[in-house]
């Protein structure tokens, strides 16, 4: 299967099209070959999309992956998608039933676990491993990752012999711009505390607003362009080892980094420009 996503700053993501073996169709993200549904290629038991980088804003829910506007349900049919955020949007009175109305469920391990387990699978868990960190680093033009020690995605997904599939988006941090706090900063430490508080990081960023375009909190109109590259697939470890949590992270981290190398240069990144781990 070879698909495009194009989502767009205002929230608003779409289809543009489809044809066999990939590849691009106007301005969109081709999707790599990802074997999902139909008779020949049935849901896999179970699959985390690890989505990045990291932007810590509910605005920009509607547009993400899992939501109905993505056409998610023609590019990948037999699967259902659902997005991981911080637990702590479950404890406030309406403002859960929102987040739930948008599918969304809760980060905890518990939730992961329940959602790869399920009977029939087809399940999809969206997580944006990076989490509240990664967003203070959410500038425009940031290739910067919290993945080299996040590794208990991958032991989660070798105990219920599930596949990883790595997901880029690129543009997503540039529908924001946020007050520069680089690291050691008076702004990043206090942001930094008040993480370990909350639980939660609150970047300081502005866009624009509904009647202007100077100043506001609506995100900017710009082309978000989503790519997936295939499944990799991991072996069932109900007790992994950390060698095995081990070696089949350095895999991840190199499909991830193959995927964007791939399709950068089609997305206005500079050749000499990488993504970062850290």
């Amino acid at each position: 299967m070879g698909a495009e996503l194009r989502a767009h700053g205002r929230g608003v993501c779409r289809a543009v099209g489809a044809r066999p073996e990939g590849g691009a169709v106007g301005a969109g993200a081709a999707l790599r070959p990802l074997a999902v549904g139909g008779p020949e290629h049935p849901p896999p038991r179970g699959a985390p999309f690890r989505v990045g980088p990291e932007v810590d804003c509910l605005a920009l829910l509607p547009g993400l992956l899992p939501h109905l506007a993505t056409g998610f349900g023609v590019l990948f049919p037999g699967l259902r998608p659902h997005l991981l955020t911080l637990p702590c949007w479950f404890r406030l009175p309406l403002w859960r039933e929102y987040v739930m109305c948008g599918g969304l469920v809760s980060s905890e391990r518990s939730s992961l676990e329940f959602l790869l387990s399920r009977p029939g699978g087809g399940h999809v868990a969206v997580i944006a491993v990076g989490g509240p960190p990664e967003s203070l680093d959410a500038h425009p033009g940031a290739l910067r990752l919290q993945l080299l020690r996040r590794k208990g995605f991958v032991r989660i997904a070798l105990q219920h012999g599930a596949s990883l599939v790595p997901v880029f988006s690129f543009g997503e941090n540039d529908v924001f711009e946020q007050i520069p706090n680089p690291p050691g900063s008076g702004l990043r430490r206090f942001q930094g505390r008040l993480q370990k508080f909350m639980g939660l990081a609150l970047p300081l960023f502005h866009a624009r607003g509904v009647f202007q375009y100077s100043f506001g909190i609506l995100p900017f109109r710009r082309p978000i362009h989503t790519v997936v590259g295939p499944p990799l697939d991991l072996p069932c470890l109900p007790c992994p080892p950390p060698g095995a949590v081990e070696l089949w992270h350095r895999r991840y981290l190199r499909c991830l980094e193959g995927l964007f190398e791939e399709h950068k240069g089609r997305y206005g990144v500079a050749p000499p420009r990488h993504l970062e781990f850290v």
